[in-house]
């Protein structure tokens, strides 16, 4: 009787041969996915060193550039200068040094509260929060309501930590823009109750309007304020709607803010606020426009409060601040030349030269940080 046997051998040859060609397609698989992994990252790499070395250069030359051009194009340029040199004598040199040394204690009190901004992300030296508000603000020269300022600043932080920092930085902005209301809103009731009304120069804008604005900042300062002592709370209740669920870790490092925390950075904007004022109102004595000094701080906390509503880019809105300045100062004086060279001056103190100064640490930015392995 034949049988049919299964031979064991050729069995086992046969598995041994499929395995073996099993095995040669997941080295060929492999070793094809290894090479272009390599091929992916070597060009990764070279993005990365193209961006980190070249970027901040570039940005460095294209703006000083701007900056040249723009302080060039100055209206009113050579009369400026004359007044400068006429004001500028050697008792009065000691405007020119505390005006530069409230610049620094300006952007001080502005890397310091960055610093505490974002503190519960990533700690930063006070150093490192320096570079990063100056970069930021070279950088918010071309891109208006602070998106500059913003990306300026990321760039220092950790990869994983960059977007998470943007939350933390719009509430030291909404921290300031509450102070710049508030000091707004008490100038515009002093101005309206005390100066104005003697004026008889408001041109047809009348006071019913004028307590309208006054109402509106009121109940506008009532909201931000109530929205920004209750981020925690709010930011709980923001992340538990369902499509922000993944987006979240944006914004959850807001709940560790209180109240203590709110109030210290709060606290070091209203500094801030100061140093502007002092600023604005030694360079007005500086350039011999004759302004009572509580009229003076008052039209010039109205003036930045204007400033703070209007959409504008820096580099671009120096025309913006002397019209706004002469429609306000022009109220008081009739010394149109000396508002015109107080709002160039503080552009140019407050905002051309830390940009400059930002610009050159820009030059040593580097997006893509080297990977600890």
């Amino acid at each position: 009787m034949n049988k049919t046997y299964k031979s064991p051998a050729k069995d086992g040859i046969s598995h041994a041969t499929s395995t073996h060609v099993d095995t040669d397609g997941q080295r060929k698989t492999k070793s094809n996915s290894t090479v272009g992994y390599k091929k992916i990252t070597f060009i990764k790499k070279h993005y990365k060193i193209l961006l980190n070395y070249i970027l901040g250069p570039l940005l460095f030359i294209i703006l000083s550039y701007a900056i040249y051009v723009k302080v060039n194009d100055q209206p009113n340029l050579p009369q400026k200068l004359e007044l400068l040199r006429k004001s500028f004598s050697k008792q009065h040199a000691w405007y020119i040094v505390v005006l530069f040394l409230l610049m620094f204690l300006n952007w001080s009190i502005e890397a310091r509260k960055w610093q505490l901004l974002v503190k519960p992300v990533q700690k930063v030296s006070f150093f490192i929060a320096a570079k990063a508000v100056l970069s930021g603000l070279s950088l918010s020269l071309f891109l208006p309501n602070g998106i500059g300022e913003y990306a300026g600043r990321i760039v220092y932080m950790d990869q994983g930590n960059r977007l998470r920092s943007v939350a933390l930085t719009i509430a030291g902005s909404m921290s300031q823009l509450i102070i710049t209301l508030v000091a707004g809103l008490g100038g515009f009731i002093y101005l309206r109750s005390h100066t104005w009304h003697n004026t008889g120069q408001l041109q047809g804008f009348s006071f019913f309007w004028i307590n309208g604005i006054i109402s509106m900042i009121f109940m506008g300062t009532l909201l931000l304020l109530f929205v920004y002592f209750k981020l925690s709370w709010l930011t709980s209740i923001v992340e538990k709607i369902p499509f922000v669920d993944k987006y979240k870790y944006l914004i959850e490092n807001l709940e560790t803010f209180h109240w203590r925390e709110l109030t210290r950075i709060l606290f070091l904007s209203c500094l801030r606020f100061i140093v502007f004022v002092i600023q604005y109102v030694l360079i007005l004595h500086f350039f011999k426009v004759d302004i009572g000094f509580a009229d003076a701080v008052c039209t010039t906390c109205v003036l930045f409060l204007v400033l703070a509503i209007l959409p504008t880019i820096p580099l671009a809105d120096v025309g913006i601040r002397s019209q706004a300045g002469i429609q306000l100062f022009g109220l008081l004086t009739t010394n149109s030349l000396g508002i015109l060279a107080t709002t160039a001056g503080i552009w140019f103190i407050n905002l051309i030269v830390p940009s400059v100064a930002g610009s050159l640490f820009i030059l040593g930015i580097k997006i893509f940080k080297k990977q600890e392995t």
